[in-house]
């Protein structure tokens, strides 16, 4: 696939990343995990990963999902297929080219979105963008790992140096049960994972009405990055509902024995969207 190179900081002459680049094997070419072509769903679950993550995160979601649902996981610059790309170091820039990519990939209907830390920062604000823009808001907010956005600004580890860095991941769960695998792999991500720590300690959230829809708030019990306590505060950005699972595991739960519970509470609360604007029982 063809990636365009692009200054780090992204001013008014900047060049845009090529849209279809966001969301690799989406479109008419797509295909199931048995390699037949993939038919168009009635809701499409976009994904956006934590801060040096990867669309591996989601890596057979869609089977746990139900055939209803089509997961779209989101790939930002710096990793995979846009590795030549310099990843975003300002939220305002990539919500804005990550929404007008979602626009011209006719995503910004029939969706919902789930994110994880930093991802759930970047679904919030794209949820605030297309509502801004006349268009309709996701089905459902479903965030995962990050306090609430007014709770962002008392962190600056992207100014940790590399040393401290490693042992920040190491520290919240991220490299896994195998250290040196997972040691080796966060070597070469380091400057991705600074880029993106930049875009979330750097953010300010700016107020604006709440969003309408409903939200699911995940959070962890071993998790120092989003405590239970500053997941709850996620009740003020919505006029809709909140639900709240608290389940076990460190930061990076989503990766871990608390998976399978993540996927089943994801799956019925789309399925209950799902009987609603099908008119179907459940």
């Amino acid at each position: 696939m063809h990636t365009i190179e692009r200054p780090a900081a992204k001013g008014p002459g900047a060049l845009r990343p090529a849209t279809a680049a966001w969301f690799p094997g989406f479109g008419p070419s797509a295909t199931t995990a048995t390699g037949a072509a993939a038919r168009p769903a009635p809701l499409r679950l976009v994904c956006l990963p934590y801060a040096g993550g990867t669309p591996s995160v989601y890596r057979n979601w869609a089977a746990h999902l139900g055939d209803d649902v089509q997961v779209v996981p989101v790939l930002l610059p710096g990793r995979g297929l846009r590795v030549r790309e310099a990843p975003y170091t300002d939220m305002g820039a990539l919500v804005t080219d990550l929404t007008d990519a979602l626009v011209e990939h006719e995503l910004a209907d029939g969706y919902a979105l789930f994110g994880h830390s930093m991802g759930a920062l970047l679904a919030y604000e794209v949820a605030r963008e297309l509502r801004d823009r006349g268009l309709p808001e996701p089905a459902h907010l479903f965030v995962s790992g990050s306090k609430a956005p007014h709770l962002y600004g008392d962190r600056s580890d992207h100014t940790l140096s590399d040393a401290d860095l490693r042992q920040l991941v190491r520290d919240l769960g991220g490299l896994g049960a195998d250290d040196t695998i997972g040691g080796s792999y966060l070597e070469r991500r380091l400057p991705v994972l600074r880029a993106d720590l930049t875009v979330c300690e750097t953010y300010r959230w700016a107020p604006r009405s709440p969003l309408s829809c409903p939200m699911t708030a995940f959070s962890a019990t071993r998790d120092p990055i989003a405590p239970a306590r500053e997941m709850e505060t996620w009740r003020v950005h919505t006029r809709g509902s909140l639900l709240r699972h608290h389940v076990e595991g460190d930061h990076f739960f989503l990766n871990g024995a608390s998976r399978p519970y993540l996927l089943r509470e994801i799956r019925a609360e789309l399925a209950r969207h799902l009987a609603r604007r099908l008119d179907r029982p459940l």
